[in-house]
């Protein structure tokens, strides 16, 4: 979920305020960082804001430490607080901050009623000390450029676009470029925890946020509480296959998409990607929607067929009888969080970047990639040949991955897991793969399209999830779920 902070402006200055930067002189442990104060102050009506310092590198404390900003909205009614329930949207490197802002189009008011929601943004991500690589600038070349590989040209620019963002990088962070990933984010949110003084960890991880949830299991298996793991990733898959298994997933919804509509075929959009390399449309401003603009605009689409699909409908039709790309470039800009001034508003493209290149490692060599690439055009024509290179930057890395060891059989409390059958983002046989990983959990199915399963229009799955996060109690077996009937998408509006 990429939604912006509503009041960022006043409520950013108010956590700045709140920053307790670390003095170099100041010997911290690991008992130190747990004995911290949470100094809430209101930051925006009905919001409390606060900061917290964590270690830079959990196997070396000294005094280089991050400051973790974190927003919390107390349970409405108070006397009825069951805990604290922390949110993470995904990402990778998407805000908490923001999400638990915007927390009630997330969860329902019986939730809100008797929870704190609680956001935090990871180290290196939005109001925690967010590393920014690229100038807006850049950001435009990168994210523009990055096409299919198609050609000895392709490649040679696609590697020099990957060597570009991974010395930037290494740049901008300097010796902390190895200390973003989302391990280190998991020993953070323990730390949250006891800052938070609750004896369990209540967790809603959408996303690449089921990432983080999974591995706080794995760390802490003693302190999870009630744990829903939404648009599961499987962390046992490795990144080729990841890669893989998502471009198919994307390629399937775009046929779900394409069979919704009647005005929209695949092969337009294939005749449009080929001429978006070579010719490709220009807004009044001279700016180009190149391929990986195109590419992007229809990814971003396919999260939510209730609104996604019409709007996507819409700027094809324009981009296709029109030449009008206006539609297409707010689709890919919204996804990319760029503001019509041209700036991006977070670091989402930056980071997202740095932390991948840290949770997975993918040692093929240059030349397996284009031996591969084939494979991926095979089984998914459209998205297969732009993620079949996907994970180009990390060749280039200037800090080694830290992958945790495979997890399998981890035994926790009860907790809920949720996949839906046609999300293009998280293909559901990762969330199956995830059910097999956790001894003590209970799959929700979701049988529709779009990316997550919660709040997206199905009684079923909201009604088993507020059940779980109300009284700890799951599902007697596993459930299949369809969306309720006045919530089947339209395509064509």
């Amino acid at each position: 979920m990429k939604k912006l902070f509503a009041v960022f402006a006043s409520i950013t200055a108010l956590l700045l305020a709140s920053l307790l930067p670390a003095q170099a002189s100041q010997i911290w442990t690991l008992q130190k960082f747990q004995q911290q104060s949470l100094n809430w102050k209101a930051c925006d009506q009905g919001f409390y804001c606060a900061s917290y310092q964590v270690p830079v590198d959990y196997n070396h404390i000294d005094s280089n430490t991050f400051t973790l900003q974190v927003l919390k909205h107390p349970a409405n009614t108070p006397t009825k607080k069951i805990g604290t329930l922390i949110l993470n949207p995904g990402g990778p490197g998407g805000s908490g901050v923001d999400y638990a802002y915007n927390a009630d189009t997330d969860v329902s008011k019986s939730i809100e009623n008797v929870y704190d929601l609680v956001g935090f943004d990871p180290r290196g991500v939005n109001l925690s000390q967010p590393i920014r690589c690229l100038n807006d600038k850049q950001e435009d070349d990168f994210l523009s450029n990055n096409g299919t590989v198609q050609s000895q040209a392709d490649l040679s620019g696609a590697i020099a676009s990957s060597q570009m963002i991974a010395k930037a990088c290494a740049q901008a962070a300097g010796n902390r470029l190895g200390h973003y990933s989302t391990l280190e984010t998991a020993k953070d949110m323990e730390i949250l925890r006891i800052l938070l003084h609750e004896p369990l960890l209540n967790y809603l991880g959408k996303s690449y946020g089921t990432y983080l949830g999974t591995l706080y299991a794995a760390l802490y298996p003693l302190t999870t509480g009630k744990i829903v793991l939404d648009g599961a990733v499987d962390p046992n898959v490795p990144i080729r296959d990841q890669n893989l298994v998502q471009a198919v997933g994307f390629d399937s919804a775009l046929k779900s998409f394409i069979s919704a509509s009647s005005t929209i075929s695949l092969k337009n959009i294939q005749d449009f990607l080929r001429k978006s390399r070579t010719k490709p449309l220009q807004n009044m401003h001279g700016r180009s929607l190149t391929e990986s603009l195109v590419i992007t605009s229809i990814a971003a689409s396919l999260y939510d067929p209730e609104q996604g699909w019409p709007e996507l409908t819409k700027s094809l039709t324009e981009a296709f009888n029109g030449n009008n790309p206006t539609g297409l470039f707010a689709l890919a800009d919204s996804y990319n969080e760029r503001d019509d001034a041209g700036h991006y508003v977070s670091n989402q493209t930056d980071i997202a970047e740095v932390i991948s290149c840290l949770d997975f490692s993918d040692t093929r060599s240059i030349a397996a990639l284009q031996k591969d690439a084939p494979n991926f055009t095979k089984a998914a024509p459209i998205f297969g040949p732009y993620l079949a290179y996907s994970g180009l930057p990390c060749h280039f890395w200037k800090a080694s991955a830290v992958t945790p060891p495979l997890m399998r059989n981890l035994k926790t409390n009860p907790l809920l897991i949720i996949g839906t059958t046609r999300d293009p983002a998280t293909p559901y046989q990762w969330a199956q793969g995830l059910r097999k990983d956790f001894l003590n959990s209970t799959l929700i199915t979701l049988n529709g399209d779009g990316h997550t399963g919660a709040n997206r229009g199905s009684s079923c799955v909201d009604n088993a999830m507020n059940t779980y996060l109300l009284t700890g109690k799951v599902p007697f077996k596993d459930l299949i779920c369809e969306l309720d009937p006045k919530k089947v998408a339209v395509t064509n509006a």
